[in-house]
C-alpha cells in the first residue's frame, strides 16, 4: 500500500464508507423513535476510545500502517463526534428555527448556538492531538483539514448557496436548516474554492516531492481528503446528485422524520 494512487483510493473509500455508516446509524435512529440516538451515541464509544487509542499509542508514522492508522484514527475521532451531532446529543444551545429577516449579526449568533457544543467538541479534540507527546502526525493533520474544510461548508451555509442538501438531517435537526440561505453563492464560496484548490495543489505538490514512502502515503491520503472537500464545496453550487452516494444504502424515512426540503428554507437577507 506504498503506491500513492492505493493510498487516495483507501482514503476515498474510508471516507465513502464511514459517512454512509454515520448516515446509516442516524437514519435508523430516527426511525426508531425517542432515546434511539442517545443509545447510537453511546454504542459509538469504541470510536471514539479507539480513535483515541490509535493517536497516541497504537499509530507511528514511522512506518507506512502506522500513517494508515493515524488517518483512520482521526477518521474515528471525527466520526464519533459527527454521530454524536447528528444524534442531538451534542450540537448547541439554541434548538429552535431562526425566525426571518433577523439582522446578519443577530442571525450568525444564533446560528453558531445550533453547533457551538459540536464546534467546541472539534476544537478540544484538534488541541489535544496536538499536545500528544509523540502523537501521531498524520492524525493530528487528517483532523485539521476536516477541520478547516468543515468550517467553510458551513460558513458558505451560512453565507448563501445555490444548492443545500437536507435530505440526510434527521429529526433532532430539524432547526437547522432555517440558519440556512438558499439563495446565489456569497462573495466567501470563490474564497474558499480557492483555498481549497491551493491546499490540494500544495499537497499534490508534496506527495510528489516525497522522499521516502510513508511521507509519500501521508500526502496522498491528505490529498485526497483535500479534493473531497473540494468536491463538497463544488456540489453546492453544480447540479450534481451527491445525494445518490448514500441514499440507496439508507432506510426510508418514516413520514415524521422527513427533512425540510430546499423549497422550504426560508429566503434570507
Amino acid at each position: 500500500m506504498t503506491n500513492p494512487w492505493l493510498a487516495a483510493l483507501a482514503a476515498l473509500f474510508l471516507w465513502w464508507f464511514s459517512t454512509g455508516a454515520i448516515l446509516w446509524r442516524v437514519r435508523v435512529a430516527d426511525n426508531g423513535g425517542t432515546g434511539q440516538h442517545l443509545t447510537s451515541v453511546l454504542a459509538g464509544l469504541p470510536l471514539l476510545l479507539g480513535g483515541a487509542w490509535l493517536a497516541t499509542h497504537g499509530a507511528s508514522d514511522a512506518t507506512v500502517p502506522g500513517v494508515y492508522l493515524g488517518f483512520i484514527a482521526a477518521l474515528a475521532l471525527w466520526g464519533w463526534i459527527e454521530l454524536a451531532f447528528l444524534s442531538g446529543v451534542i450540537t448547541g444551545p439554541v434548538t429552535t428555527p431562526c425566525p426571518a429577516n433577523l439582522p446578519l449579526p443577530e442571525r450568525f449568533w444564533r446560528a453558531f448556538g445550533t453547533i457551538a457544543w459540536h464546534e467546541a467538541a472539534l476544537v478540544a479534540t484538534l488541541a489535544a492531538l496536538a499536545l500528544i507527546p509523540d502523537g501521531s502526525v498524520t492524525a493530528f493533520l487528517t483532523f485539521a483539514l476536516l477541520f478547516v474544510a468543515r468550517v467553510s461548508a458551513k460558513l458558505n451555509l451560512f453565507f448563501g448557496v445555490p444548492r443545500i442538501n437536507t435530505q440526510f438531517l434527521p429529526r433532532p435537526l430539524a432547526h437547522l436548516p432555517s440558519h440556512f440561505r438558499l439563495a446565489r453563492a456569497s462573495a466567501f464560496y470563490p474564497v474558499s474554492v480557492v483555498s481549497l484548490i491551493a491546499i490540494t495543489a500544495l499537497l499534490l505538490g508534496l506527495t510528489r516531492a516525497a522522499d521516502s514512502p510513508e511521507t509519500t502515503v501521508g500526502y496522498a491520503l491528505l490529498t485526497c481528503l483535500a479534493a473531497l472537500a473540494l468536491l463538497e464545496h463544488l456540489f453546492m453550487t453544480l447540479p450534481l446528485p451527491d445525494e445518490r452516494l448514500w441514499r440507496w444504502m439508507l432506510p426510508d424515512a418514516t413520514p415524521g422524520a422527513k427533512p425540510p426540503t430546499p423549497a422550504s428554507l426560508q429566503a434570507r437577507k
